[in-house]
Order: C-alpha cells, then sequence, then structure tokens
C-alpha cells in the first residue's frame, strides 16, 4: 500500500488558497446573528470571519459555489465572509489550528483529526429533503466487464483511492480491504482527488477505483463518467455529509450565534453545494442543521479501527 503522507511534510501547505470577499457592506447589525445579542463586533472583531473548506472538488468549481454560501452567511452576521478553499484535508487543519481559520468545513475524518489536532467544535451540516442530516456512501467500482464481482475478487489488482484524509475516498474502502482480509494483496494507489480517481479507472490506468456517490453524481451530470460501462462492486454503510466547525478561539456565544446564523440559511444558498455533495435541500425547512461529536463517532470509530494518527494524514 501507499505510504501515507505526514502531517509534518505538508506543514508548509497550511497556507490556503482561493479568498473571496463574499459579503458587501450592506448587511445590517440586526439581522446578526439571526437576531441573537452578539453583534459583528464580537463575531468579526477584525471586520471578517474566515472560513475554510476541504478541496473535495476541483477548487474553480467550488468558489462560486462557496461564494453564494458566504454571502448569505455574512448577510446574517452582519460582517464579511472570507471563503478560502484549502489545498489539502491536512492544510484546512493546520490552518484552524493556527489561528487562521474561523470555521470549517471538514470532510467527516477530518474533522475527527480538527476535532483532535485543532480543538474544532461541530455546528451544522447539511440537510438532505427529509429535513435531517444528508449523507453520502463510499464505493468501489470496475469496468462492466471486468471479471472483478466482489471486494475479494480485488486481491492481486490495482486500485486508485482519493488521497490520504480522504473518508470515502481513503479509509473507508481501505477497511473493506481490511475486513476481506486482501489489504497487501492489493495495489493502491493515490490519485490526488475523487475526480483524479474516477478518471484513473475511466482511462484504464487501474483495474478498479473509488467512486463515492457525491462523485458518481457529479462527474455523471458533466459527462465524465458512463455509469452504464462501469459496475459498483462494494458500497458502504451511510456517511454523515461534513460538518461545518467552529475553531478553538470562538467563545462559545460566538459559536452559538455562528451556529444560528447557519441553521438561518434558506435553501438556495446551498442548492449549488449540493450538486457536489448529493444533497437536495429541504423545501420550507432549514438549509443545515445542528451536529454534534456524537453524530461523528462512527467516523472516530474508523479511524480508531485503522488505528489513525494525523501523521496518517
Amino acid at each position: 500500500m501507499s505510504k501515507l503522507r505526514s502531517l509534518t511534510a505538508l506543514a508548509g501547505a497550511a497556507t490556503l488558497t482561493f479568498a473571496l470577499a463574499a459579503c458587501g457592506g450592506g448587511a445590517t447589525p440586526e439581522k446578526a446573528a439571526a437576531g441573537g445579542e452578539v453583534g459583528p463586533d464580537q463575531i468579526c472583531p477584525d471586520g471578517t470571519l474566515t472560513m475554510g473548506v476541504e478541496p473535495f472538488e476541483d477548487p474553480k468549481n467550488l468558489i462560486p459555489v462557496y461564494e453564494t454560501l458566504g454571502k448569505a452567511l455574512g448577510e446574517e452576521l452582519g460582517c464579511e465572509v472570507d471563503v478560502q478553499i484549502s489545498d489539502t484535508y491536512v492544510a484546512e487543519i493546520l490552518a484552524m489550528q493556527n489561528g487562521k481559520l474561523d470555521i470549517g468545513q471538514f470532510g467527516p475524518l477530518g474533522y475527527v483529526f480538527a476535532q483532535k489536532q485543532a480543538g474544532a467544535t461541530p455546528l451544522a451540516s447539511f440537510a438532505g429533503e427529509d429535513g435531517k442530516v444528508s449523507s453520502y456512501t463510499g464505493g468501489i467500482w470496475v469496468p462492466e466487464d471486468s471479471p472483478i464481482k466482489t471486494v475479494e475478487d480485488l486481491k492481486g489488482t490495482t486500485l486508485a483511492l482519493s488521497e490520504s484524509g480522504s473518508t470515502s475516498g481513503d479509509a473507508v474502502p481501505r477497511k473493506a480491504l481490511i475486513d476481506a482480509g486482501i489489504e497487501k494483496d492489493v495495489k493502491t494507489e493515490y490519485a490526488g482527488g475523487h475526480t483524479e480517481a474516477l478518471l484513473a479507472l475511466v482511462n484504464g490506468k487501474v483495474d478498479a477505483a473509488e467512486i463515492n456517490s457525491q462523485t458518481l453524481a457529479s462527474a455523471t451530470a458533466e459527462g465524465q463518467f458512463d455509469e452504464s460501462a462501469f459496475r459498483q462492486v462494494w458500497e458502504s454503510e451511510p456517511i454523515l455529509n461534513d460538518p461545518i466547525a467552529a475553531g478553538p478561539n470562538m467563545t462559545p456565544e460566538v459559536s452559538q450565534a455562528v451556529q444560528d446564523a447557519l441553521l438561518n440559511l434558506p435553501a438556495e444558498s446551498v442548492a449549488e453545494i449540493g450538486e457536489y455533495l448529493d444533497f437536495t435541500p429541504p423545501a420550507g425547512k432549514p438549509a443545515l442543521v445542528a451536529v454534534t461529536d456524537e453524530d461523528y463517532q462512527p467516523v472516530t470509530d474508523l479511524a480508531e479501527a485503522l488505528d489513525l494518527t494525523t501523521d496518517d494524514l
């Protein structure tokens, strides 16, 4: 198996890119914190709230959709929201640890380590049509004419994974290999991202690839993937969608105000994000719902089962 990249080696990547001025000057203190007592001066003492987003998709695709979210959140809080797309999963954790992020959207596994490494506290995640936290699944796909029918059949083959630190693109499929007793008999290669893993399969560079339901939906919609030419041989249990978490420097009062604002966002502010994270926001209900550490306990258990530490990211 490919050696996991170390946290130390990636320390230089902590500077995030693609900062967006996401809120204009029309926000009013009356709208701050969805009507709460904590105002913009407390929430954004420097005039800006900084939000990080993990690179689960090509940044050029993420920038415009998160600009919409940032603008809506800024209007609720009464101050500017600066949205930044991280270079890597680790970079976002380090940025929050180093006080460069006020809040961040992390992948589920990334959140587990952000909580341990940077003291992150979960605030909210994206709601599905039923008004509950939305979820997605990990998967392993092969060409339609492949002799591979099950996970066990992957023995002696090459499997493309996303990148270290990804929940559905790394930890979940690797646990499936371990459970099948073939983890040492499969050559795994980190492709550099979910889309890259999918394209490695499409271009015939590997025998199989991890493709989660989110990437499947977006790649199919964009014409990058013809589902009829491939076959899924394994699917994970549902994984709760990404949490948005507060950094350690936020007071409980400010965290509550930001959470209230997130829970007050309209569905249209996250609709485009849903196209990438495979959820449809509910009509007439909050676009995000509150989450806690307990909601992500299964991912914590997964990290412990794989004996992962932040050095493994």
